[in-house]
């Protein structure tokens, strides 16, 4: 059998998919056994994930950093608004500078997907549905300056905070964890797939 021979790329590339998954594994644990993500693990993987982005080239190492400021700006008004951890932001960060910005979406997609089915089944189990709907609506009508308060706790000046009865509040890194490795390995076992050609098609 003819051994396979590797180039630069696709040797970083396996070491960035090797350190997702173990970044994805310690955070999921960490946040369903301690509802809590450890910054050591999730700003280790955003350096190495850049450093190991940069050895390749530096178009690779901006491609990486572009998925990070993505994934950055498009969670950090969730955190503003009380919906998201500062954990979860931090996780999402260093997943899009592992995955890049082309992979990122596809990431985001499934990660709010997982979290609505997440969330569902909390509820469910719960039997919180009427109270969760009662808090989604006096969030909304409260749209506007305390909305970005944060629903984080007591110490919140927002009228639904986690304390609110009948708030239900998931692992969300999970989640998270979920989009980033399935867009991975979609993106790394059919490298000519495409989100926006499989939504269009």
């Amino acid at each position: 059998m003819a051994a396979v021979e590797l180039n630069d790329h696709e040797m970083i590339d396996i070491g960035i998919g090797v350190l997702l998954v173990a970044t994805m594994v310690g955070a999921s644990y960490w946040d369903i056994r301690w509802k809590r993500i450890p910054n050591a693990l999730t700003l280790a993987a955003l350096a190495v994930a850049l450093v190991l982005r940069a050895t390749v080239g530096w178009g690779y190492a901006l491609d990486g950093l572009l998925g990070a400021v993505i994934a950055f700006a498009l969670a950090i008004p969730l955190f503003l608004a009380g919906g998201l951890g500062g954990g979860d932001v931090k996780l999402i960060t260093a997943a899009g500078a592992m995955l890049g910005k082309d992979r990122l979406w596809f990431c985001l997609l499934v990660m709010a997907l997982v979290g609505g089915v997440m969330a569902i089944f909390a509820i469910l189990r719960r039997g919180s549905f009427r109270q969760t709907a009662a808090n989604l609506h006096t969030i909304f009508v409260t749209l506007g300056p305390k909305t970005f308060t944060g629903w984080k706790g007591e110490e919140s000046q927002a009228p639904v905070t986690l304390d609110t009865p009948g708030t239900v509040a998931v692992p969300y890194g999970v989640a998270i964890a979920a989009g980033a490795v399935v867009s991975w390995f979609t993106y790394s076992l059919n490298p000519g797939w495409s989100l926006i050609r499989f939504l269009t098609t």
